[in-house]
């Protein structure tokens, strides 16, 4: 049939010859190209722009304009580099999976075949016109709307738009939708709305609206930042009102303010920003790939699993379930199978019996193939005819008694059932006079039932993820009984199923009620999937939404965490945050508990920061208050590099799958608190010892000549200089607190990770012996560091000279021993009235 579209009064017509490759051209001039062809949802621009202007990059860069407003360049290209530190390691990963996505997608994309100047020519989808007449055949995509043509007949699968398994027939005039499949027959589509305009397109278009959702634990961080933010405003206000009362010099207020500004966690941004981009590398080595950064995290707290049935618990495919015979053949499988393998137009139901049963391909005289109006098939050869079909559309032909109850029994178990049967007449025509399908008077042979193929170790990932306490929800497009059915396949106790007509007139208050109690949906609608989600949602839950369909984009992107596969279709993997490269669910395992690890490792490392903010924040109030100097300068803050940043990096690597602790602030809380504490009023104690010793020598001339000469380098005064003494006390007093405080740093990780009994008063030995190690390692190389001038000088402090050895060591001894009864008596605890909440257990 040779047909050309032209336009009319608006709509499209048809007329012989297609479209021309200069009107095709011209056509895609004037926008009317199918240029919705998608690909990964995000723009390059969009992936830097969230990861550039997200909340704790606005803080550095905040942070750093001030500093840079102060005359402090080098604190402000810390802070502001750290930020895009922070963005450069977010966005490469997630660039990496645009790019990967995109190959994937490039790689599943296949030509369509179009009329053009009179013959067929395949082109990519992309370069279909409005107007086009496409060639539609066995296994090809549908890339736009529009009717099928006069002289076609189409068997389309349509369960990636609508959830619905069963082919649907499609005759002329009848429309042929873009994201379903061809899986039978033979005719040409009018491509009426292409690109945006297609049903598909159409259907996601709200789900394509980009938006993350922030994750518990980036919520508790952002709450402790602000707080911290809030508590250093507050005490940079006081101290600089001092400061300004007192007549201090601009270059001291400068530093203060330096000071005050590292007590906001640097570090702890750079860690979140390295374990979730170490987290999404691990999962993508397991075939989960993670678009979305915070993704891994955000699986470890999902505790509902909402997933489409075709596609994603299935492969799509059809399996034998068995084969019962009802008549008088005796190698009744052979013969099924033999009719299989000489189907002209192979379908699932041909491809899943010729895999199961054996035989041989037939020489075929006639054939009536299958189709979903017909509901049956049939051969004619020589040794007569066999027909295959459902029971319902056989039943008024077939002879002998009733197969009711056979049939009834294997529907009832959700299992899809056909009928094979023979003509009583081997010479029966299948035709009438019309040249109609019609069929003989039979004779039944079987009873078949096939079932859905479930994807490899489906049962294995749904029975790990109710073990772990997550609850299962199927939701489908599908007939409630085959959904219901497959999930008992799948291991699920399904329960009675609710259907979406039964959905929609319910209000959210009684649609709760329902969801809370039901594992099972079928005939949802896409919309419908939405509201389910949204449903549990507000029930306080935190929903993963697995699909694959176009009718599973908006659920995606409506649940907490989307997981698309990858054999789905493009636009459900561009919304998702997770995509499964395998199609395997037990990819989400891994990613589980990768997750578990990133929150685990990043709960540890938010008590060490926030244990060396609070110290800091305590011991400044009171030095600033006793009017003993400033206990810092910004030099001797960058220590917190070695004693907080380093430690926290392999701490946060090397931490252990937890399950969320629902209490993590509160177990912050009880952890830092007493530490800084303990801390800061030892460390106040060393300061403000030293301080008095150094400045009473001073002062009095008791010092030997070279301890004068000494802090004459160090401060850069002479002796005889006015405010020497004072200088000279405050930089030894300083000294000895950086150190006492870095050395109680380093002994804090014990409390956290004890090798032993003997450390074991916050929480109990794991046996990882490797964090002592690093203790070990870390004293070490500090101490050496004390010896060495170059280390000292660039830190701001002195030689270790004995005033401070014999002050911190004394210090450390009272230190260990009153945190260790705080921690082991729970005296925080018991102040406070939070005796009640768990033990910290073990990592």
């Amino acid at each position: 049939m040779d047909v050309r579209a032209t336009e009319a009064d608006g709509a499209l017509a048809v007329r012989p010859g297609g479209l021309s490759q200069r009107e095709a051209e011209a056509r895609r001039r004037r926008g009317e190209g199918n240029a919705a062809v998608s690909r990964s949802a995000r723009s390059y621009a969009q992936i830097l722009r969230t990861n550039v202007f997200s909340f704790f990059n606005l803080i550095l860069f905040g942070i750093g304009v001030a500093l840079l407003a102060l005359g402090q360049v080098n604190d402000a290209v810390v802070s502001v580099g750290l930020g895009l530190v922070n963005a450069a390691i977010s966005a490469v990963q997630e660039i990496r999976a645009k790019r990967k996505l995109d190959r994937l997608q490039l790689l599943s994309r296949s030509a369509v075949t179009v009329v053009r100047d009179g013959r067929d020519v395949e082109v990519a989808p992309q370069e279909v016109v409005r107007g086009d007449v496409l060639h539609v055949r066995p296994g090809d995509q549908i890339v736009v709307d529009g009717p099928l043509l006069e002289g076609g007949r189409v068997e389309a699968d349509e369960s990636l738009l609508t959830g619905e398994s069963d082919a649907q027939l499609k005759e002329p005039g009848d429309d042929l939708l873009s994201g379903s499949f061809s899986v039978g027959g033979e005719g040409r589509q009018l491509a009426r709305d292409v690109g945006a305009a297609s049903y598909a397109s159409r259907l996601t278009a709200d789900a394509k609206q980009a938006s993350t959702d922030t994750t518990p634990l980036q919520r508790r961080i952002n709450f402790v930042v602000r707080l911290v933010i809030c508590l250093v405003v507050l005490m940079s206000g006081a101290i600089l009102l001092q400061a300004a009362l007192e007549g201090l010099s601009l270059v001291r207020v400068v530093q203060t303010t330096a000071v005050l500004s590292g007590l906001v966690p640097y570090g702890l941004f750079f860690l979140i920003a390295v374990a979730y981009t170490v987290g999404a590398a691990k999962s993508a080595g397991h075939g989960a790939l993670v678009q979305q950064v915070n993704a891994v995290e955000s699986m470890s707290n999902v505790d509902v699993v909402c997933t489409d049935k075709t596609g994603t618990l299935t492969t799509g495919r059809l399996s034998l379930a068995e084969v019962t015979p009802v008549g008088g053949v005796d190698d009744v499988g052979r013969l099924i199978g033999s009719m299989a393998r000489s189907a002209a137009a192979p379908n699932l139901t041909s491809a899943a019996l010729a895999a199961a049963l054996p035989g041989e391909a037939w020489e075929v005289r006639e054939e009536i193939p299958f189709s979903s109006s017909l509901r049956w098939s049939a051969l004619r050869t020589d040794d007569g005819v066999v027909v295959l079909g459902a029971p319902d559309a056989l039943a008024p032909q077939l002879s002998g008694a009733p197969l009711t109850a056979t049939v009834g029994e294997r529907t009832a178990r959700g299992l899809r059932v056909l009928v094979a049967a023979r003509a009583a007449d081997p010479r029966a025509p299948l035709r009438d006079d019309a040249g109609r399908p019609r069929l003989p008077a039979l004779e039944p042979l079987a009873v078949v039932a096939l079932a859905d193929e479930l994807r490899p170790e489906v049962r294995e990932t749904l029975a790990r993820f109710t073990a772990d306490g997550v609850a299962v929800k199927v939701i489908s497009g599908d007939d409630p009984r085959t959904v219901a059915a497959l999930a008992r396949q799948a291991g699920l106790a399904g329960g009675e199923p609710a259907t979406g007509a039964a959905l929609a007139t319910l209000p959210d208050a009684e649609l709760d009620a329902l969801v809370a109690r039901t594992s099972v949906f079928g005939r949802v609608a896409p919309e419908q999937k939405e509201r389910l989600v949204a449903s549990l949602r507000r029930q306080g839950r935190y929903v993963a939404m697995i699909g694959d369909g176009v009718n599973d984009a908006r659920a995606l992107k409506a649940a907490q965490v989307g997981v698309a596969m990858r054999s789905g279709s493009a636009v459900t993997r561009d919304v998702a945050d997770i995509v499964l490269t395998e199609d395997s669910l037990a990819a989400l395992v891994p990613a589980r508990q990768e997750g578990r690890r990133i929150i685990s490792g990043l709960a540890t490392s938010m008590q060490v920061f926030l244990a060396r903010v609070a110290t800091q924040g305590l011991v400044i109030l009171a030095v600033t208050m006793l009017g003993l100097g400033f206990p810092y300068s910004p030099a001797q803050v960058g220590l917190t590099l070695l004693t907080v940043g380093v430690p926290t990096l392999f701490l946060t690597t090397w931490a252990k799958p937890l399950p969320p602790d629902p209490h993590l602030l509160a177990t912050v809380g009880r952890f830092v608190v007493p530490a800084a504490l303990v801390t800061a009023a030892a460390g106040v104690g060393v300061y403000a010892w030293l301080y008095t010793d150094v400045f009473t020598n001073l002062d009095s001339g008791n010092a030997p000549p070279f301890v004068l000469a000494d802090f004459e380098v160090y401060t850069g005064l002479s002796s005889d200089d006015v405010g020497f003494a004072e200088a000279s006390a405050t930089i030894g007093a300083q000294t000895g607190l950086s150190t006492f405080v870095s050395f109680a740093a380093f002994l804090l990780i014990l409390f956290l990770k004890p090798p032993n009994r003997f450390f074991a008063s916050w929480t109990r030995p794991d046996g990882d012996r490797r964090p002592a190690v690093l203790v070990a390692v870390l004293v070490a190389v500090f101490t050496a560091g004390l010896l060495v001038p170059a280390f000292t000088d660039y830190f701001g402090l002195t030689e270790a000279v004995e005033p401070v050895v014999f002050a911190v060591l004394p210090a450390l001894v009272l230190w260990f021993v009153l945190l260790s009864l705080a921690y082991r008596y729970r005296l925080l605890d018991r102040a406070l009235g939070l005796d009640h909440l768990p033990e910290r257990p073990a990592d």
